[in-house]
């Protein structure tokens, strides 16, 4: 087993997230660009911004994921939802080769998706970050389970 890293501990898909937000800067300012050398009265050239801004968001939300861990637990941000666990909540940090990202198998008898931790374009990332995660997760479990007996 690996050892844990120092808490708090952020993981993010880092290459996807530049692609993405870079793509958002370049697609706002070429199509703000368009507007603006086209022939075009003020209501056209705002609907095109207005465009170019939606399109911007939409890849921004999709750069926002992240898992964040603490000394008191994990927060999975994903695409459109945000969600806080307990340690104790998380059973198992699962990242099966050709998964598209890491699954967290929880108490409750679900499974939470982290889109924070995905092999896409920096799998020996996603692989070392999955592994400090679920060190994490068996250390804080153990530590738990140790509280409740003491």
């Amino acid at each position: 087993m690996s050892e844990p890293p120092t808490l708090p501990v952020t993981f993010r898909p880092g290459h996807t997230r530049v692609i993405l937000l870079t793509a958002g800067v370049v697609i706002l300012l070429v199509i703000s660009g368009v507007a603006l050398l086209l022939d075009l009265g003020p209501g056209e050239r705002a609907s095109f911004f207005v465009t170019g801004v939606l399109i911007f968001w939409a890849l921004a939300q999709l750069a926002r994921i992240k898992v964040v861990a603490d000394e008191s637990g994990v927060t999975v941000v994903n695409i459109a939802s945000r969600r806080r666990l307990a340690w104790a909540e998380i059973l198992q940090v699962n990242l099966r080769p050709g998964d598209p990202w890491v699954f967290l198998n929880l108490s409750d008898g679900t499974s939470l998706p982290a889109l924070g931790i995905q092999p896409g374009l920096a799998k020996q990332r996603a692989i070392a970050d999955a592994q400090a995660l679920r060190a994490l997760a068996e250390a804080r479990s153990t530590a738990a389970a140790r509280e409740d007996r003491g």
